[in-house]
């Protein structure tokens, strides 16, 4: 884990989803496959996929089919429509070590959350993995006027349990959860991706442990 001196006394940690509670890549490549090749587009490039896995459903169809306004409604009401999207959620993989380190938390009362730019997929991901006792607040991207990388999201859940921003950690693996994490005012967690911090740096979740309920220090 990386660094930071002195005790830090934390009442909330918020999570990303995609890449921090699930590897959802390979789900993200076969639903953005599936429909690019219903729209008789080619396949996502890995950039492609790195941007999609990343934003809104809404900016990745827009990217995908930018410069055709007509194809790129179509594919979102394709989306829409046609798509059973738990025929997708079924290729998440739970990251290691998730649920045991949630279970502690939830016994030591810190509050835990959720802030995604997944939009309608999020509550099948919930009911497959059973994570709503686990949870006690979830913001998607339709919860929001302004999803990440504005920091509304996480300004949404400190707001909702009156906390203080220095109370609150938020876990991602992105440049776009490193930036919510500084739009909103709070500390920014890098999970598995070492480079996106140079102050917190876990790549388990159960690194995180020590920190928070035995008031170890982070080390500079």
């Amino acid at each position: 884990m990386g660094s930071r001196k002195g005790k830090q006394q934390i009442s909330c940690v918020i999570y990303d989803c995609d890449g921090v509670l699930f590897d959802s890549l390979e789900a993200n490549r076969r639903l953005y496959n599936h429909l690019c090749a219903s729209m008789g587009r080619k396949p996502l490039t890995e950039k492609e996929l790195a941007y999609c896995h990343t934003h809104t459903v809404f900016e990745a169809i827009h990217s995908l089919f930018e410069g055709d306004e007509a194809l790129e409604k179509e594919a979102l009401e394709f989306l829409r429509q046609r798509v059973d999207l738990k025929e997708f959620v079924k290729y998440l993989v739970m990251e290691p070590h998730l649920l045991e380190a949630l279970e502690a938390l939830r016994h030591k009362k810190i509050i835990t959350a959720i802030s995604t730019n997944r939009t309608t997929s999020m509550r099948h991901v919930m009911e497959k993995f059973n994570l709503e006792p686990y949870f006690d607040m979830v913001v998607t991207a339709l919860d929001v006027e302004h999803p990440k990388p504005h920091g509304e999201s996480v300004e949404k859940i400190v707001s909702a349990f009156n906390l203080e921003k220095k109370e609150v950690l938020f876990v991602g693996d992105s440049d776009v959860d490193k930036k919510t994490a500084e739009a909103s005012g709070v500390t920014f967690v890098a999970y598995k991706v070492k480079d996106l911090s140079e102050d917190i740096f876990i790549d388990d979740h159960l690194a995180l442990l020590g920190f928070l309920l035995n008031g170890d220090a982070l080390q500079e």
